[in-house]
């Protein structure tokens, strides 16, 4: 049944069928990340170093309807330039399928696309989590709970940092979700590389972490894995000054009840909008970082 809304792109499909590495991308980065054309050329480049390291890019959207794993450049080009394209996360996914809309995956729904097509790693710039005062308003990111639940290894830089991290690492530890560092011990928290918290693992190398996977597969063990990335050091933001920048963000959107899946997208600009763009500059450079390593865990594990 999944096949009548599936559709692999020629050279992903032949790249699995022959046992090749492929690494998914998500596309609301494209469509609700970052203007265009930034968009579609940081999307375009993610591509390319995947390539460069090994692997063959699939990224995840939805066109007329269609799961596509594997966006052809036309596909990426209108993902980035039509500016009413819904943000698909798993609730909206049947929602969209069904009507035959065109849609941008987040984190959530990526990692569904990816499964269905026999992806094991995706590469993202940073998950969704538990959001500062969840206690009381329960905004917690389907990211936490798909990795959870799909078998996708999920290679970012940590949670965002206008999230609750700490609480973010309990609710991922309390679904059985583990943390991996690559060279740290620390959760990096997206514009920086540190966040007070800790890492459940660390691991040295792209080849030592394929081995992991292999393990988990081999003990049939069920649910996503976390591989969190810190952004390279010429990039990272100081940690006291974002976190001041993020601190007014978050209260002048509770100035004006912003929620849900505006929150994300009105932080991120106004944090943009603070630090000259110097953000913007910082989540390119990490995905492109994220990119990357996920190749190479992707061909070292096949």
């Amino acid at each position: 049944m999944v096949k009548q809304y599936l559709e692999t792109n020629p050279e992903v499909r032949a790249a699995l069928e022959t046992g090749g590495a492929v690494v998914a991308l998500e596309s609301t980065i494209i469509s609700h990340g970052m203007p265009y054309p930034k968009n579609v050329e940081t999307a375009l480049e993610t591509e390319r170093i995947i390539r460069e390291n090994g692997a063959v890019p699939a990224t995840v959207g939805i066109i007329g309807g269609k799961l596509k794993a594997g966006l052809t450049e036309d596909e990426i080009e209108h993902m980035g330039k039509s500016p009413d394209i819904a943000k698909v996360s798993r609730r909206d996914l049947a929602y969209i399928a069904a009507k035959g809309l065109d849609g941008a995956t987040t984190v959530a729904a990526t990692m569904m696309i990816a499964r269905m097509a026999g992806i094991g790693i995706f590469a993202t710039g940073g998950i969704g989590g538990v959001h500062r005062g969840a206690e009381t308003t329960m905004d917690i990111s389907a990211d936490l709970e798909e990795l959870a639940r799909t078998d996708v290894a999920v290679v970012c830089a940590g949670a965002k940092s206008i999230l609750d991290i700490g609480l973010t690492l309990e609710y991922l530890e309390t679904k059985g979700v583990p943390v991996y560092g690559y060279q740290t011990g620390e959760m990096p928290a997206f514009y920086t590389r540190e966040s007070g918290f800790k890492a459940d693992y660390r691991f040295e190398t792209p080849e030592e972490m394929a081995g992991i996977l292999k393990t988990k597969r081999a003990l049939g063990l069920t649910g996503g894995v976390l591989v969190v990335n810190p952004i390279p050091e010429q990039y990272s933001m100081d940690r006291e000054a974002i976190t001041a920048v993020i601190d007014r963000a978050v209260a002048e959107a509770e100035k004006r009840g912003i929620r849900g899946k505006k929150l994300t997208p009105f932080l991120l600009s106004e944090i943009k909008e603070v630090t000259g763009g110097d953000s913007l500059e910082a989540n390119i450079q990490l995905v492109y970082n994220n990119a990357r390593l996920a190749a190479q865990i992707a061909r070292a594990a096949v």
